[in-house]
């Protein structure tokens, strides 16, 4: 008679479950082959950096091999397009942001996917924090009602760099200044690092970027951060209000999500939800989530279908009523 020890047991229950689920996944049609993640971005942004994160975790759980493909072009809306038109069988699948699923669908006339009726949502992944830095031209400036204050004496006369038209460093300042009652003049860059080199250069007078850019431009004294715009302060910046705490009623954030195609099986997506659920939670997930000031906010798909729906009233209104056009 073989005896196993307590701890040997504990481990084998614990593994149970993650042995059981290729051959869960194959009985109700889950897909063999491997999975192919788009990123509708160059490597090395904020998106792909998640999309490998999770990737890892994913395939550990799912029993099929999870590759990152990068599809850029068109603010996003190559890659998504790509992914509403694939196979709905699971093998593909979407990393959604804010850009494909909120701005573009008001940005773009001609875009070639519907956000809502080509794509199934999968689960939130997490939604990034913003901040608002300024760079060595506001020097002067202790806190942001003093930028504020300063922005409505000279209407247009403050800018703020971003990484380009309709991007959500944009429209996101647009928002704040909407919300507070100031106009700046846009400056666009092709790129968050030149928009970021600008600002620390003294080009351009401010910007809003991911709270993690803000954090570490800051620690080297290029830029100075005034405010977060998520709802409560962030453990990376602890010292940093929010922008409710000073007296600007807005939080505002840059969506990550995972999408499959319309179509897809429904025990299909259900196992993909699975797993994302369980990628959120490794250590290396973790770690990189807590570098982006962000935090795992895996859950059910019909969360993330009700949140998309609330972030494209938000974006979109603020986009038609800019006139943002990116065609």
């Amino acid at each position: 008679m073989i005896r196993l020890s307590r701890r040997t047991l504990a481990r084998t229950a614990l593994a149970a479950p993650l042995l059981a689920a290729p051959a869960l996944g194959a009985a109700q049609g889950f897909p063999t082959g491997a999975i192919r993640l788009v990123v509708p971005y160059p490597p090395g942004g904020i998106t792909d950096v998640l999309a490998r994160g999770v990737a890892g975790p994913m395939s550990a759980f799912l029993g099929n091999s999870v590759v990152v493909e990068n599809r850029p072009g068109a603010n996003g809306s190559i890659g998504a397009n790509a992914v509403a038109r694939a196979t709905p069988d699971g093998t593909t699948l979407l990393v959604g942001v804010t850009d494909t699923h909120a701005v573009n669908p008001a940005a773009m006339r001609n875009l070639p996917y519907d956000a809502n009726r080509d794509f199934l949502p999968v689960s939130l992944i997490t939604r990034v924090p913003l901040a608002v830095a300024v760079g060595p031209t506001q020097s002067g400036v202790a806190d942001l009602a003093a930028f504020i204050a300063a922005a409505k004496a000279r209407p247009g006369g403050l800018t703020h760099s971003s990484w380009g038209v309709g991007s959500v460093s944009q429209i996101a300042m647009l928002r704040i200044g909407l919300a507070a009652g100031f106009e700046l003049l846009h400056v666009p860059f092709t790129g968050a690092a030149p928009a970021l080199t600008a600002l620390g250069a003294g080009q351009v007078d401010s910007m809003v970027l991911p709270a993690g850019a803000a954090e570490a431009f800051a620690r080297d004294g290029r830029v100075r951060v005034l405010a977060v715009l998520s709802p409560e302060r962030l453990a990376l910046l602890p010292n940093v209000p929010t922008l409710r705490q000073q007296g600007v009623d807005l939080s505002v954030s840059i969506l990550q999500a995972v999408f499959a195609p319309a179509r897809t099986p429904a025990p299909v997506v259900a196992r993909l939800n699975a797993a994302m659920v369980e990628a959120m939670k490794a250590p290396s997930m973790l770690e990189i989530l807590r570098l982006q000031a962000s935090a795992p906010e895996a859950g059910p798909p019909e969360a993330l279908g009700e949140l998309v729906r609330t972030e494209q009233e938000a974006w979109g209104s603020v986009v038609r009523g800019a006139g943002i056009r990116l065609d």
